[in-house]
């Protein structure tokens, strides 16, 4: 294994979490007495240039060509989406004369915003099922995956971009040097470019290991953000740090020969980075223990309520779900089912840990005593939508970062 930004040989170990399926491959009922491979699951970092990564086992065209995750079944994902393309509309001045550029745009959640807007758009989506519910929602989609080619053939048929948005992709190239031409070459000279990622920083402070998964093949720090961006001629100039899945940041950079000085919240975010560890080795030493302490205090809690005779049943059915469940071992015995608002997944089992997937009205006729929340970083939204089961007596239960329960009027206690 070699590092995909820098080339260097010289990774070191963070978490190894063993050997798990690829965290979207929903089994059918067809298929759970054939085998099921399995891959490493092992994160580490370049001791040359700090990437956080993982082998590239996988490849974007066994897992994107169909996908199972389609982002407008959640309703806060959608509205996180609406208010982007507000601001970035105000921001950047947008009007019926730009164009926006999403890569990786699923199923039209954000760009439909943009429509909405009456700023002209494209959506670059590989998965041929979630680009068809784009068009569908009227937004412009074509079906291709990012490299220098496509973005060439997509400048010269539409003319180049004034805004490129990729979120939640930029982890998902196991080509990162090819992926960043790509955006560079969709780029007008004068343009932005806006990623969203889940942010280095929780994920080592918290050991939210569960963001980990075959499919992320890399993790990065504003640090090693702008180190990659660097390779196709692009500077880092602002970054936010937003909540989305338990903590990410959201980069602005604009081609060099446009782009200022990094502002006051770039250099705000590199020192809390510093003083956190994440610009030396040793500030990642800690995550493999934090992993174990999550998987031994669920274990614990989940005994502990089926030896009380509880049924538990879980909600949704997300790839760091899948994660946590092959890590820990979870399997029908002490997670009876699990419901998702996706009727891509109803009637299919969870890669692996093989959890019968069901629509969310089973847990209103079945009202298990204990209901463990797998997308734990929509808690908000999803407290709330299961606030009928809360006040009937239900315990919802958060696993990560820390195991805790949501209580009557939102009240959050310690399990």
């Amino acid at each position: 294994m070699q590092c995909r930004l820098c080339g260097s040989s010289r990774l070191r170990s963070v978490v190894d979490l063993g050997a798990t399926p690829p965290c979207e491959k929903f089994l059918t009922a067809d298929e759970l007495d054939l085998p099921e491979p399995t891959y490493p699951l092992h994160l580490r970092i370049c001791e040359e240039c700090l990437l956080l990564q993982i082998p590239a086992l996988i490849i974007p065209e066994e897992t994107f060509s169909e996908y199972a995750y389609f982002s407008s079944f959640s309703a806060s994902w959608v509205d996180h989406a609406r208010r982007f393309v507000e601001t970035s509309i105000d921001r950047l001045g947008l009007d019926a004369d730009s164009l926006v550029v999403e890569v990786a745009s699923n199923d039209g959640y954000l760009l439909q915003h943009a429509v909405a807007a009456g700023v002209p758009c494209l959506g670059i989506e590989p998965s041929v099922n979630v680009g068809e519910a784009a068009r569908e929602r009227g937004v412009p989609t074509v079906t291709a995956f990012l490299g220098p080619e496509t973005a060439a053939a997509v400048r010269a048929e539409h003319g180049p971009a004034d805004l490129v948005v990729a979120n939640n992709v930029y982890a998902h190239i196991p080509d990162l040097l090819g992926f960043t031409q790509g955006l560079r070459g969709l780029l007008a000279d004068d343009g932005w470019l806006s990623i969203e990622v889940h942010h280095a920083l929780p994920l080592v402070a918290e050991g939210q290991f569960d963001t980990i998964y075959h499919e992320h093949f890399q993790y990065y720090s504003v640090l090693t953000a702008q180190r990659a961006l660097a390779t196709a001629g692009l500077t880092v100039v602002d970054v936010e740090t937003i909540p989305t899945h338990g903590g990410s940041i959201r980069v602005w950079a604009r081609p060099d020969g446009v782009a200022q000085a990094p502002s006051d919240r770039v250099r705000a975010v590199l020192r809390a980075e510093e003083e956190a560890g994440l610009h030396d080795l040793a500030g990642y030493a800690g995550v493999q223990a934090l992993a174990e302490r999550a998987r031994q205090d669920l274990l614990r809690f989940l005994l502990e309520r089926r030896a009380e005779g509880k049924r538990i049943a879980g909600y949704g059915a997300p790839g760091k779900g899948n994660t946590l469940l092959n890590y820990c071992g979870i399997r029908t015995d002490l997670l009876e089912y699990t419901v998702d608002r996706n009727p891509y997944k109803h009637g299919r089992f969870t890669p692996g840990a093989r959890i019968p997937i069901h629509e969310p009205e089973r847990l209103d006729s079945d009202r298990p005593d204990v209901v463990v929340v797998l997308p734990w970083n929509l808690e908000t939204e999803i407290t709330e939508q299961l606030r009928h089961l809360v006040d009937a007596g239900t315990e919802l239960v958060y696993p990560m970062p820390h195991l805790h329960a949501a209580r009557p009027h939102a009240a959050v206690t310690e399990v």
